[in-house]
Formats: C-alpha cells, sequence, structure tokens
C-alpha cells in the first residue's frame, strides 16, 4: 500500500506525538493501520519529519532508525501514546511513567547517532514530560490522535482544522440537514 507522509501527519505539535500518532485508528481493531509496519515507511517518516515536524530545529537533521533500533521505537511509541493519552484522561500513573522512562532511556543507550529517530523522539517525550503546562495536550475528538493545544484560550478540538475540524463539521451539518428533512 502506497502511503505519504503529510503535513497533516505532523500535526501533534511534538515530535513524540508524531511518532504515538503513526497507528491510524488506533482504537479501531478493524480499521487501525500501523505505519511503521513497514520499514520503508518508518524511515520515510524521518525525512518528512525534517519538514513538518514542529520540533524539527530542536533535533538537527533527523536520520532514520537503525534495523535494531526499530522495535526500541516502536516500544517507545506505544509507551508514548500509554502514557500521555492516560494523563490526558486524568490518569496518572507512576507504572506507566516508569514504561515510558524505560522505554526512552533504551533508545538513547541503543542509537548510534544523536540524530536517529528514536533517540530524538525519545527526548522530544522528555521533554513533554517537563511541560509546565501539562494541560495544554489533548485527543482530537475526530481521529483520537494525541497533540499539543497552543492556542492562547487553549479551545483547540481537533488536531487539525482542515482535515478533522472540517470532517466533524460536515458530519453534524449532514445530520442536522437530514434531520429537518425527514
Amino acid at each position: 500500500m502506497t502511503f505519504s507522509w503529510t503535513p497533516h501527519r505532523f500535526s501533534g505539535g511534538a515530535l513524540a506525538l508524531d511518532v504515538a500518532n503513526s497507528v491510524i485508528l488506533r482504537f479501531d481493531p478493524s480499521r487501525s493501520v500501523d505505519r511503521f509496519a513497514i520499514a520503508s515507511q518508518m524511515d520515510d517518516f524521518a525525512d518528512a519529519a525534517n519538514a513538518f515536524c514542529a520540533e524539527k530545529a530542536l533535533f538537527g537533521e533527523l536520520q532514520p532508525v537503525r534495523e535494531e533500533s526499530r522495535p526500541a521505537l516502536i516500544a517507545l511509541r506505544e509507551a508514548i501514546d500509554d502514557y500521555f493519552r492516560s494523563r490526558t484522561l486524568g490518569l496518572d500513573d507512576r507504572i506507566r511513567l516508569a514504561r515510558l522512562l524505560e522505554r526512552a532511556a533504551t533508545c538513547l543507550r541503543s542509537a548510534s547517532e544523536e540524530s536517529d529517530l528514536a533517540v530524538s523522539t525519545a527526548r522530544s517525550a522528555l521533554k513533554l514530560l517537563a511541560e509546565p503546562e501539562p494541560g495544554r495536550m489533548k485527543i482530537c475528538g475526530n481521529c483520537g490522535w494525541l497533540f499539543l493545544d497552543r492556542s492562547k484560550n487553549r479551545s483547540r478540538t481537533w488536531c487539525d482544522m482542515s482535515v478533522c475540524g472540517n470532517r466533524t463539521k460536515a458530519n453534524r451539518h449532514y445530520r442536522r440537514k437530514k434531520e429537518t428533512t425527514s
């Protein structure tokens, strides 16, 4: 299956969240897609992150993950999603935090380059842990992705207004129109 990494795929606001969001429809097993299941897509992600990721200036030119580090990056991705999703839902749990820290440490120890995608993802996750306003992290009401709400009044509801916001609004309009005609 052909897939391209577009700017929408980097709407999380942090590299760690963009990596966590590489699983599409995570909670719908019949439609869920892991964009890192194919090694070349993981490599393409690193290239696209250099162009589209909000934190690209912090980590320099990202390099693809070495073959032997791929399982560690996948484990880190799952720990990032588990911990930050739980924290966003008000379930800050030390076991999940410990798992995230262990996975981040594994990636930091195993990579040979500072600009390796796994190292940069671990650093991004650690930076998110130190975020002074954890309430800025939200879950998209349409697709379920994690994202940082950097708006002044913290009112952002969707990861990307041009995709998820439009879909939600169009669906709501369709339902209202259907109700008035029936």
